[in-house]
């Protein structure tokens, strides 16, 4: 599961890239692994792993993690392949879902593309070139469908019709995510893979004194998105850099309560990056090793037991489950077993996020 960071050139997309890589978690183990020159793990802060590590005291901890890469700028005519356009859109569609990264800041020593900051003009400029790409896809796909319609099957008219009113919507300027579809619909639509139907973050970078409160572009932004249903958030990219390079924990954090902040702004980033990506975590804790595992939201025990282990799945015989509330009050696993809440629950059991769990198989 990939999340990518888009944008205008100059707008803080590799600032952001880079603190990310430089984001260091509370404990020291919890690595940022280069895979690509663009592409990186980073791991997800989660103070409930801080605290299961407190109680179980293992010998190693692995948190969750999230792929970010790091798209180059693009431009406009980028849906014509201006400024190597079809490269970066080819990125984009490998990417699940989208952090659109906006310049709200003033700084006479960064030019701007189009020359003053506009991050509603900005944002247009990048949904149009997506837009225009997702027209020709589904121009080409729209071809294709009314040939297999000429079956006159019920199902591949409908196809046709769900196209046609695609098209209507995009050429009124609109993104794919924003087009009303059913369940069928929704399943057909996601088989093309538009660039704009994957979901997306604003994220606004601000100048360091607004990195508590944000401006006034951010509040224009969160208006203009939000018939869209997309999250926007906002931090300080510049001001980021600088927290990223001290290396020592404690020094981190009298530089953030000098700023007002709780924590890092790029921790809200990456958390947001995995709930945009429709991800949970789930927990294992013994004594060798305290681990975060991602599954998809809805996930039924048997497949979080298949994230460990596909033998885990196949075999499933049962679950036992401590909602992370109950472990962490209780302290430790035999204590809740001793308070008798222990859940022991089947292959219907949908998992929630922070569940302890252990599982049972026979393979």
């Amino acid at each position: 599961m990939k999340c990518g960071i888009v944008g205008l050139p100059n707008v803080g997309k590799s600032t952001l890239f880079n603190c990310l890589s430089s984001a260091k978690a509370q404990s020291a183990n919890f690595p940022f692994c280069t895979i690509e020159p663009n592409v990186g793990m980073v791991t997800v802060p989660d103070p409930r792993l801080y605290k299961l590590e407190e109680l179980v005291k293992p010998q190693r901890v692995q948190p969750a993690t999230v792929e970010i890469v790091d798209i180059a700028g693009l431009v406009k005519g980028a849906s014509r392949g201006e400024g190597l356009g079809n490269q970066f859109l080819a990125n984009i569609r490998e990417c699940n879902a989208i952090i659109h990264v906006l310049r709200c800041f003033e700084n006479d020593n960064i030019s701007h593309v189009d020359g003053a900051i506009n991050p509603l003009r900005d944002r247009e400029t990048i949904e149009t070139e997506l837009q225009l790409k997702d027209l020709d896809t589904l121009e080409k796909r729209l071809d294709k469908q009314r040939k297999a319609a000429k079956s006159n099957q019920a199902s591949e008219l409908e196809k046709v019709k769900i196209l046609e009113s695609l098209q209507q919507h995009l050429e009124q300027g609109k993104s794919v995510r924003s087009f009303e579809r059913n369940e069928e619909g929704a399943a057909f639509l996601e088989e093309i893979q538009f660039l704009t139907d994957k979901p997306v973050l604003y994220l606004c970078n601000v100048g360091e004194r607004q990195a508590q409160t944000g401006n006034d572009w951010v509040e224009k932004v969160r208006e203009a998105v939000k018939e869209e249903g997309a999250g926007v958030i906002f931090l300080a990219a510049a001001t980021e850099a600088d927290i990223a390079e001290l290396e020592d924990y404690e020094e981190r954090q009298l530089f953030l309560d000098d700023l007002g902040l709780e924590e890092p702004g790029v921790n809200r980033v990456i958390r947001a990056a995995y709930d945009l990506l429709n991800l949970q975590t789930f927990f294992t804790a013994g004594e060798k090793e305290v681990r975060a595992w991602t599954v998809q939201k809805g996930s039924t025990a048997p497949q979080a037991a298949g994230a460990i282990h596909t033998d885990f799945e196949k075999g499933f015989i049962r679950a036992e489950v401590i909602p992370y509330e109950v472990y962490a009050h209780y302290g430790s696993e035999p204590a809740v077993r001793e308070a008798g809440k222990m859940q022991v629950e089947g292959k219907e059991y949908i998992v929630k996020g922070g569940d302890v769990m252990h599982f049972r198989f026979n393979v």
